[in-house]
């Protein structure tokens, strides 16, 4: 599954795509995108379509990370460091860096009702793209994917604030 918001760069699967990026979280692996890079088109699909939600599955999953890093690539397994990386699970608690992202980015952040309603992966989405120094660009975009903002006749709307979007 991708996102619109990622269609253009993830498409390909050039990019690893937050479908994987979540499955890696979840294992605990920091998986680079010069790793990724070396993985074939079918490897990479397969760490997009595998499931990763049971134990065995996780323990699968990480498994197979681990042999395409050391048959794939020049790069050692990296573990990824887990304080904080579960903070989209909460569907009852969003995480502060998402209603830092919106307001930095002139927008309303979504309401706890809005934040309960998302899928597990859209809430993993928002965590990541307002933590990332380089995407959060498409974390507008993503809000909007989600319907948490709509935009009308070049007005982005959100609860209770209009911005002019640049032409």
């Amino acid at each position: 599954m991708l996102f619109d918001f990622e269609r253009d760069f993830a498409g390909s699967l050039r990019c690893i795509p937050m479908i994987a990026r979540q499955k890696l979280d979840i294992v605990g692996i920091k998986l680079s995108l010069r790793q990724w890079s070396r993985f074939t088109r079918e490897e990479r699909g397969q760490l997009a379509d595998l499931p990763c939600e049971t134990v065995p599955e996780q323990a699968a999953y990480r498994a197979l990370v681990a042999h395409l890093i050391a048959t794939r690539s020049d790069e050692p397994l990296r573990q990824l460091a887990t304080r904080g990386l579960e903070a989209w699970r909460d569907a009852n608690h969003m995480p502060d860096t998402v209603r830092t992202q919106a307001q930095a980015d002139g927008i309303a952040p979504p309401t706890p009702a809005q934040w309960a309603a998302l899928q597990p992966l859209q809430r993993f989405a928002l965590v990541k793209l307002a933590r990332s120094k380089h995407e959060n660009e498409n974390f507008v975009p993503a809000m909007r994917e989600f319907g948490l903002l709509h935009q009308h006749a070049g007005v982005l709307h959100d609860a209770g604030a209009h911005t002019r979007l640049p032409n």
